[in-house]
């Protein structure tokens, strides 16, 4: 009997010793998930912070580069307004014959233009100040059968505008070779590109007889109504044509009459091309 309650209390000792052996186990392994959890959560923060801090530094970026861009189309702006007004007083001579280049520079051929035809604007000393003085393009194109233009710019302002009034009054020759004076705005080719945007609204407003003007560097004016409207993009203006009821319908029997007549020249040359396939 003895040695049996020994053996009893052997085994349950024994499996106490398990049960605690296997409790220690479940909770070093409980731990150890706590520890991952926590671990896991630990990153999940970093990596929120991260983002956000990701997100905060792309929005600074983003308004760095707006900065930037704003900044850029002002230099932009500034650039073309002070190239385009440096070539508001430039001279445009036409039809100058190019072989004369080779004989003399084309600030003295300019000095015998003007001698030639307006000596009375000559200075005391007879000779007017050229600022530059070039043709336009540099390079000569060798299929052109027509002379480059000229481009001049004095040094006076009144000096251009003398030579134009004179060039208004008769017809300006050098050597037996007329040649035409203007004061067409010389502008840099971005100006320009905005400025032929307007020519379809510019033909339309025209036949309306709004009197349209494509102001500097590229603003559409219009008289309607008593009043004087100007329009730097074509989106204020057809927002502008919207909000005009008697307006907006002239643009749209305008339209309208255009669509009819392309399709009458169209069905006049469909004729034309049956009838001359039925004589055929």
């Amino acid at each position: 009997m003895k040695d049996e309650a020994k053996q009893m209390k052997d085994e349950v000792k024994k499996m106490k010793d398990d049960l605690q052996r296997k409790s220690d186990q479940k909770e070093k392994d409980n731990q150890k998930t706590k520890d991952e959890i926590q671990s896991l959560r630990t990153r999940i923060q970093q990596l929120e912070s991260s983002d956000l801090t990701r997100q905060q530094d792309t929005i600074k970026q983003n308004q760095k580069n707006e900065k930037i861009e704003e900044n850029m189309k002002h230099l932009i702006h500034k650039t073309e307004d002070l190239e385009n007004r440096s070539r508001r007083d430039n001279l445009r001579i036409i039809g100058l014959p190019e072989d004369h280049d080779k004989r003399k520079s084309l600030d003295i051929i300019l000095q015998e233009i003007i001698t030639e035809n307006c000596p009375e604007i000559l200075e005391q000393e007879g000779k007017v100040e050229i600022d530059r003085i070039h043709r336009s393009p540099p390079v000569l194109n060798p299929q052109l059968t027509t002379p480059r233009n000229v481009i001049a710019k004095f040094k006076n302002y009144q000096t251009k505008e003398k030579i134009l009034q004179a060039a208004k009054k008769k017809s300006f020759r050098y050597q037996g070779t007329t040649v035409r004076i203007t004061s067409t705005q010389d502008l840099d080719a971005s100006t320009l590109k905005k400025r032929k945007a307007w020519n379809t609204i510019f033909w339309k407003v025209r036949e309306l007889g709004l009197q349209p003007r494509i102001n500097y560097p590229a603003k559409l004016t219009i008289f309607l109504q008593g009043k004087v409207w100007s329009f730097n993009k074509k989106i204020k203006f057809q927002e502008f044509v919207k909000k005009s009821p008697d307006l907006n319908r002239k643009f749209d029997v305008q339209a309208q009459n255009s669509r009819e007549s392309s399709k009458g020249i169209i069905k006049w040359r469909n004729s034309m091309e049956t009838g001359t396939t039925s004589r055929k």
